[in-house]
Order: C-alpha cells, then structure tokens, then sequence
C-alpha cells in the first residue's frame, strides 16, 4: 500500500481537514490511533506510523483516541473507485453481511474467491474483512456510548455483539476500561431523546437542498414527508417497523439521524440504509475533479459542487416505483404508489409518525402475492408485472445485493419481471449503490446532453461519450438530471414529460 510518509505527516502537522477520513496516524508510544484534525499535540516522526483506515489501524493493535474520535470521522477512503469488488463488500458489510455468515459466502455472494477478497481488502484497506467489521460494531458502540443514554447492555445489543459480555471484554481490551467509563469521561451530557440520535459525518461540500428536492418529487404520501430542512418516513427492517427522521446539522458537516425502532439489533442496519439514501460516503473533489475533465460536465458541477446520488430505501419499493413510473409522469407514479401502500401496507404505531401524518409502511413483496393490482388504477399488464416482481423477490430477497459486477447486477435484474434495461440501470445506481451505473436512454440526460442547436444526442452518442465519465457515470447522471430540471418548461414536448420513478 503507498502510505507516503511526509505527506501524511505533513497532513497531521498542519491538521489539513481534506485528509480526515483518507489516512489516520497511529502513535506507537501510546497505541493510539487518530484523525489527522486531532487537536492533541502531534508526536515525534519516529513514533508514528499511518494507515489508510481506522480497521487497519485497529487491526495492527492500536485504540481510538478518545479527544479526536475516529468514528465521527467521513467514511471513505483513497481506493473508492479503483475496486469496486471492495466497496461492494463493504457495503454489504455496512449492512450486515459478516454478522451471521462468514467470508466464505461473502466472497460468494461477489463472485470472487476468498482468498481473492482476502488480498482486496488488504490492499485498499489494510485489514481484513472481519477486522473491518469488528472495527465498524466498536465504533458505532463507542459511538452510541457518547452520544446517547442507552444502557451498556442496549449499546451492546445495538452496535451488533453477540453478548454484552463479549462487549465488557472488547472494550475493555481496546481501552483498558470498561464501557461504563467512556461515558463517564465525557465533557458534556447529551439530552434525552424519544429516538436514539445519530451525527453521521461527510466529506463537504453537501448539497442538502439538491438531495431533499430529489426525495421530495418522489415521496409517497402516508409512506414519507419531506420539508425543507427535515425528511422523515416509515421503514421495515427485519419485520420490524420504525420511523426515521433526518435533519442537517447546522455548521457541522454531518447529519442529525433520529431513529425509533422498538427492535435495537436492527439499528445498524437502518443506519446503513440512511448513510445509503443520503449518499455520505461519497467524495464529491475526487468525483467532480474526475467528470470536470469534459468541457460540457465541467460548469454542472462547478455549479452543484456537493451533489449526491441518491440512494434507495429498499430494493422492492424502488423497483415498484420505477415499474409504476413506466409511461407516466413522476407525480402520477407517487398516486400510484400511494394507493398501493394504503391497500396493501401495514400500519406504523408510533406517536412520531402520527404526527407526520406517516402511517404505514411500503408493502413487503409476500403481501403482492396473488393480488390483482391492476385493481388500483393501472394497465393490466402493469399489474401482472408487478405481482410477478413481488413473486420472485419473495422466493429470493437477496435479488438487490451487490454482484460480482455492474454487468451481472444488469443481467440478474433485467431477468425481473417487468424490468427493462432502463429500470436496472436505475436500480443499479440507487439501490445497489453502483457508481458507474447509467441509465442511458433516459429523456433527460439525452435533453440535457443537447447542443447549441438543440440537436440531442442519440442513446448510442450518449453512451459513447460517457465512457470518459466512469466510473462515476451514475453522479454524471444525477449533474445532468439536476441541469435539465433547472431549465424552462419550454424544452420539454409532452412526451418529455413522462419519466420513470
């Protein structure tokens, strides 16, 4: 792994923002390891050392520092966009894939070999896949140790260890202490809340306003609700329902996460889909350095410098959306969805979302078994289509996880009933979080890829071109979308008009 030595530590001495999250110094007099904004003073060069990620760090023996917090730091790193086996595992990972399984069947699940993701992730990340998601359960425990009241044995049960004994010992090995003390040493009380809430941390810039007004054309009624400066919806995970509700966190570059969920072991889970839907592991520099390189990208994203791709809540819900949305307009696709969740969703009991007016939510695919779901409002082959999805997502709930590839995602997911090479491209960039996926016969990218004459391109022009965009063709998209709803109704025909989800 290239770790330049000066340049971290320059990085270090001069507590440069940009680095936090790339790399973190490690004092070998301590055993501790830090972010380099850490206002503690920095150590001599002999007794330090440097590590692409807080799991490498970790695994090499050394413990968060307690004053800089390693786990409020971004979480991304130098090798996002050069292994994209890696970020898949990660972001199956993130999501709980090493809690029940072991790295066996997470290298099957990406059609790699073990020893092949093995040599991966040592060589992007500096750890081992079960290292990385030691790290991520110590973290997130320390995490909600510091930033909430729960009790020891609810954080422990929360961050995803198997026993709360098994927790006492970890942290009591990391730290030489036991959890109870790390509470204790904080400067401030944190004030009680009805939900657990979370800071979730990003690299800025971060274009709240964009993000929200993509959500906002899309919400389902009764499902979510979104204001300008909160977003809140129902959600399932695990046969649990809860509500989360997400807000920006004035002059701090994080959001404020508030979750209520009456099952805590799926409190992972649901963070992880929030850091997804918010796109927060994103680096907008290195994107935007990267598409600024076409003259026609270059003044979008000079424009939109923190632009996100927005991600998916679920699998299921986005793929019906998308089917919904085939052929009409956004706002009737949201009736649409609207009628189905109040026919066949299941309702929330939480005073939260009573008062959000949020009430059920997002029909599971075993409820659309059977049903006639032309019934709502809909051609019957749309609902054919859609009763077909949900049969096959029932028989096989992991159809919405990462492949060995961007190739076979497409394949496995054009093979759905209903779904075309439009729809799976769309999947693939939202819900499997696949940045170089690009929906490219969609009417807007093509109307926004106009010339000076008006002269659009074709779906094979536009293709062409894009291949100088990968891998981050999906955040070229989502430039492109934001630039053509920016411009005059005027450009659009009737035809225009109806997009998909």
């Amino acid at each position: 792994m290239d770790m330049d030595f000066e340049a971290c530590r320059r990085a270090f001495v001069t507590r440069d923002p940009r680095f936090d999250g790339r790399i973190f110094g490690a004092v070998k007099t301590t055993g501790i390891y830090c972010r380099p904004i850490c206002p503690a003073r920095t150590p001599k060069p002999e007794n330090m050392t440097f590590y692409p990620t807080a799991a490498a760090a970790q695994e090499a023996g050394y413990r968060p520092c307690l004053r800089c917090r390693p786990e409020a730091s971004p979480d991304l790193g130098a090798w996002r966009g050069t292994s994209n086996t890696v970020s898949r595992a990660l972001a199956l990972i993130e999501g709980g894939a090493l809690d029940g399984d072991d790295v066996d069947a997470l290298a099957a699940r990406l059609g790699v070999g073990e020893r092949q993701l093995r040599r991966l992730f040592r060589q992007h990340l500096g750890a081992s896949p079960v290292s990385v998601a030691q790290t991520r359960r110590v973290l997130l425990a320390k995490q909600l140790i510091q930033e909430t009241r729960l009790p020891m044995g609810e954080v422990a049960l929360a961050a995803g260890f198997g026993s709360v004994r098994r927790f006492n010992e970890t942290f009591q090995q990391l730290f030489g202490r036991p959890p109870g003390e790390l509470r204790r040493s904080r400067q401030a009380d944190v004030p009680a809340a009805e939900g657990i809430v979370v800071r979730l941390p990003y690299r800025p810039p971060y274009d709240w306003d964009a993000i929200i007004r993509f959500l906002a054309d899309r919400a389902i009624p009764g499902v979510e609700r979104v204001e300008p400066r909160r977003y809140a919806r129902t959600l399932e995970v695990d046969g649990a329902r809860g509500v989360v509700i997400v807000t920006p966190r004035p002059g701090d570059d994080a959001l404020t996460a508030e979750i209520r969920f009456p099952k805590l072991k799926a409190l992972p889970a649901v963070i992880a889909r929030i850091r997804r839907v918010f796109d927060l592991a994103a680096d907008p520099g290195r994107i935007g350095a990267h598409l600024s390189q076409d003259p026609a990208l270059a003044p979008l994203v000079a424009a939109r410098p923190g632009l996100r791709a927005p991600g998916a809540w679920d699998g299921f819900e986005l793929a019906v959306r998308a089917i919904l949305g085939q052929q009409i307009t956004v706002a009737a696709a949201r009736a649409l969805a609207a009628k189905l969740t109040d026919a066949y969703g299941a309702s929330v009991d939480d005073p939260a979302a009573a008062e959000l007016g949020l009430t059920r939510v997002f029909p599971r695919p075993e409820r659309l078994v059977g049903e006639d779901i032309a019934a709502l409002g809909m051609p019957k082959a749309r609902g054919a289509a859609l009763e077909a999805l949900a049969r096959t997502v029932a028989a096989d709930p992991a159809i919405f996880t990462p492949r060995a590839d961007l190739d076979s995602a497409i394949a496995a997911l054009k093979a759905l009933p209903g779904v075309g090479e439009w729809t799976a491209q769309y999947i693939a960039l939202r819900e499997l979080r696949e940045p170089d996926a690009f929906p490219g016969a969609d009417i807007a990218l093509l109307r926004a890829m106009a010339d000076e004459t008006g002269r659009r391109p074709t779906q094979e022009e536009l293709l062409a071109r894009s291949a100088a965009w990968r891998p981050w063709r999906a955040y070229a998209a989502q430039h492109l979308w934001a630039h053509d709803a920016a411009q005059p109704d005027l450009k659009r025909t009737k035809t225009d008009d109806r997009a998909a989800a």
